[in-house]
């Protein structure tokens, strides 16, 4: 009981006020900072979005169409904010407006100072903090938001990023559909050869064997094999109906059966050219070569001309814009310093030093508490 007593004597004892003074001492730094050396920062925002202008998309099927062309978007945007906080934006910058230069407008904030002397890498860093890039969760556009030292500082940068990402989504875009021209070059070229090959092939074949289509050939000899069976069969009918009631040594006879003798020799003759005993010779045999001769050369045709088919409409694409930047909003001109907010500053160093001192008097009273 007696301990508690004390504790709460030495409570009342403090001087709150006397002691307090360090926390307005250091407010008055605090306020000298904000108000007299603290730069003004200027921030000019533009929204931007990538958009496919192939119009393929439009042909695809209902929902999924739509979730496709939302992952290429978010991909493509993606792309572009890594471009946009990239050291080759960074390089970029430097040389067409001397970014560097532009941060230095300003000498007596050390704080958002960017030295000479300073290293690529902590002038990215310095960039980077400068040019804050994220997604918008609402409209999940892409917001870009830059700040300058000045107001004409601040839109010159946002200026010259927009540019710079029209000329990147560009090159993007383009260097796909190069790429793509050049693998439908090399496939147009690989099926023309082939195509040729095969026309070749097809027509070495005709002029080593003498006949132009060996099916219509064979349809032809088909054709002419039943036409003489047929007269055959006239004839030799005939050769019975006469033999009936005369006699074999008549002229008509004799006739009739050299007549007979002829055909059944061309018949056989004509029947040995369809399947001869010689395989190059039979036309059955030539009838299957060509047939694959003939498959390859229309497959190869037909190939050669899909090659040359996706070959110019690669050629289109690439001289067109495949996708574009669509600026939402344009970098505006800021009127007045967005950063610092010196009232909301300074009344939170006030909290956080008032939150500090009170931290570390409750400490030092429990050690001196402990020490009795």
């Amino acid at each position: 009981m007696k301990e508690k007593k004390t504790f709460m004597k030495k409570i009342k004892d403090l001087s709150i006020f006397d002691s307090f003074k360090i926390v307005w001492f250091l407010m008055i730094f605090v306020v000298i900072y904000y108000t007299v050396i603290a730069a003004p920062r200027y921030v000019s925002t533009m929204i931007l979005d990538v958009k496919s202008t192939s119009g393929n998309g439009a042909q695809a099927n209902g929902v999924l169409s739509l979730l496709n062309t939302a992952a290429a978007t978010s991909e493509d945007l993606n792309y572009l904010r890594g471009y946009i906080e990239s050291s080759d934006m960074l390089k970029i910058l430097n040389k067409t407006i001397k970014l560097k230069n532009l941060y230095q407008e300003q000498h007596v904030d050390l704080f958002y100072k960017i030295w000479d002397f300073s290293s690529f890498e902590s002038f990215l860093k310095y960039y980077r903090k400068r040019v804050k890039v994220y997604t918008d969760e609402n409209t999940k556009l892409l917001k870009v938001e830059v700040e300058g030292f000045s107001p004409e500082t601040a839109h010159l940068i946002a200026q010259t990023i927009m540019k710079e990402s029209e000329k990147f989504i560009n090159e993007v875009s383009h260097k796909s559909a190069r790429e793509q021209m050049a693998f439908a070059e090399v496939e147009v070229q690989k099926y023309k050869e082939r195509y040729k090959k095969a026309q070749n092939a097809l027509i070495a074949f005709q002029n080593k064997y003498g006949v132009f289509d060996p099916l219509k050939q064979a349809e032809g000899k088909a054709k002419l094999v039943n036409e003489m069976e047929s007269k055959l069969a006239q004839k030799e009918a005939k050769l019975l109906s006469l033999q009936s009631y005369m006699n074999d040594a008549a002229p008509e006879i004799v006739t009739l059966k050299a007549e007979i003798v002829a055909l059944k020799k061309q018949l056989l003759k004509e029947k040995s050219k369809i399947s001869a005993n010689n395989p190059s010779q039979k036309l059955n045999d030539l009838i299957a070569k060509f047939q694959d001769l003939t498959i390859e050369a229309n497959f190869a045709q037909k190939a050669y001309e899909a090659a040359l088919k996706a070959y110019e409409t690669s050629r289109i694409e690439a001289l067109r814009k495949i996708k574009q930047l669509v600026v939402i909003q344009t970098p505006d001109m800021p009127q007045s310093a967005k950063y610092p907010e010196r009232v909301y500053d300074i009344l939170t160093a006030f909290m956080v030093l008032s939150l500090l001192y009170g931290i570390i008097k409750f400490a030092k009273m429990i050690i001196e508490e402990h020490k009795y």
